[in-house]
């Protein structure tokens, strides 16, 4: 039984996932430790970069224009090498730039819902992957992986049949220390409430808006589990979707989070030290 166990383990290791142990508390970090997640200003898109300990996860790369941006910001920050790449679902404008980043990066691990699209921008992305001799992976909820001293946790997709793109989204809660990042791709109510009633830890320090601050995201029940602190919306100027919308802010402000929006402060940088958190933007 050990032996079928130790086997069982390292074929989970292999992908990527694991059982993790419980997150480093804030007197136990490693020394010198740093963590730091950079949310990047591609406009009407989503983008962000997470850092913890020389450890590197790119979660969505824009639109396809945004390849060169993407791209060039990783090799502003010196990064060659990306230990994850998280495509939170399959529309353009968070799988798009991630042709960028896997062009200039190698990558370790890349991971996608199973639910796929026919678009070019998806067809490039698979074809990048497939070039660095990888596959992609499905995480499943309840999976998590390391990332440096930090856990990352897949809370969805719960259920990705029948569903329509956003709500198959990949949503991850990145925990180092006493603070913790929940990015939502673009989870649209339907897989709030799944993910609500898997009775998932949805507590955290900082929310990434889901769906560029829609209405059709951020619900009240999914929101008041979470109780941010700081909330991030990525959302292009003058956007033709009005995004986001006056309901959403207004949820969020009864919250009590401070929002940043990369429309208004670009790239907005939050690092850790674990009990806090301090925020830079680019303008």
């Amino acid at each position: 039984m050990k032996r079928f166990l130790s086997i069982i383990t390292a074929a989970i290791m292999s992908l990527g996932l694991c059982a993790c142990s419980a997150p480093y508390a804030s007197s136990d970090l490693p020394e010198n430790s740093r963590f730091e997640v950079h949310y990047i200003d591609v406009g009407q898109a989503d983008s962000a970069l997470v850092i913890c300990d020389g450890e590197t996860m790119m979660i969505d790369g824009g639109n396809k224009a945004d390849s060169d941006v993407v791209a060039a910001y990783l090799k502003k920050q010196d990064i060659s090498t990306l230990d994850y790449v998280v495509c939170s679902h399959a529309h353009e404008d968070h799988v798009g730039g991630l042709s960028g980043a896997l062009s200039v990066t190698e990558a370790k691990h890349v991971y996608a819902p199973e639910t796929e699209a026919t678009s070019k921008a998806y067809t490039n992305f698979k074809k990048k992957v497939s070039d660095q001799g990888l596959e992609i992976e499905n995480p499943q909820a309840g999976d998590s992986v390391l990332l440096g001293s930090s856990t990352v946790e897949f809370l969805g997709p719960i259920d990705e049949d029948g569903k329509d793109t956003n709500s198959t989204s990949i949503v991850l809660k990145i925990t180092y220390g006493e603070t913790s990042f929940l990015f939502t791709g673009d989870a649209e109510r339907d897989e709030e409430e799944e993910i609500l009633d898997s009775g998932a830890d949805l507590k955290s320090t900082v929310l990434k808006v889901g769906h560029h601050g829609s209405d059709t995201s951020t619900s009240y029940p999914f929101l008041r589990e979470i109780m941010p602190q700081y909330a991030v919306i990525s959302v292009g100027k003058d956007n033709s979707y009005g995004h986001p919308t006056d309901n959403t802010l207004s949820r969020l402000e009864d919250a009590g989070a401070q929002i940043y929006r990369t429309d208004l402060n670009g790239d907005i940088i939050m690092k850790s030290d674990g009990k806090n958190i301090t925020v830079t933007t680019s303008k």
